[in-house]
């Protein structure tokens, strides 16, 4: 049994209501559930993306004790995505749900498909935020010059806030 930080966002259609959906869903895989706050976030795009892509999203981590190894983890997220809605949209498209595998416990892991950490951890204050509210201490295991530092210390050195945090169960989200 491993603790899992997974990184949720929604940017198409009610996106509280998808991230309440994506939490629930999780509950087959998940033992233990946390929830980070609700943050809202610009997107992430690529050069030359149609103007119809910048949508804001909500995002927040859920973290909790996993069977699962790896690789099933992200083929159950995968499908719960599909059961959710998600829509192909081409690569950091709009998405009604996107989970991610943040961390795994302090595994370092590179196969076609799947890193954990998350390669963009350190660049994405809207992933690195959630999971240091959940797991400040949780240590980050990838050699270079951040290795070994702590989630907090890395959110503190990065300098990130963002300015829009709302409760899981606020009645905003």
């Amino acid at each position: 049994m491993e603790v899992v930080i997974l990184g949720l966002g929604s940017n198409v259609g009610d996106r509280a209501q998808m991230l309440r959906r994506a939490m629930a869903g999780l509950a087959p895989f998940l033992r233990d559930l946390r929830l980070s706050s609700v943050y809202e976030s610009r997107a992430v795009l690529p050069p030359g993306a149609p103007e119809g892509w910048n949508m804001p999203f909500l995002n927040c981590a859920a973290a909790g004790v996993t069977a699962l190894e790896p690789e099933p983890l992200l083929e159950a997220l995968k499908t719960l995505e599909e059961a959710l809605g998600r829509t192909p949209r081409g690569h950091w498209g709009p998405r009604e749900i996107d989970i991610d595998i943040l961390a795994y416990g302090s595994r370092m892991l590179r196969v076609p498909g799947l890193s954990i950490p998350h390669p963009e951890l350190l660049k994405r204050d809207f992933a690195l935020l959630p999971l240091a509210e959940l797991a400040p201490g949780w240590i980050y295991p990838v050699p270079g010059p951040e290795q070994g530092m702590a989630a907090e210390m890395l959110v503190r050195e990065r300098g990130y806030r963002i300015s829009a945090v709302l409760q899981p169960w606020d009645e905003r989200v």
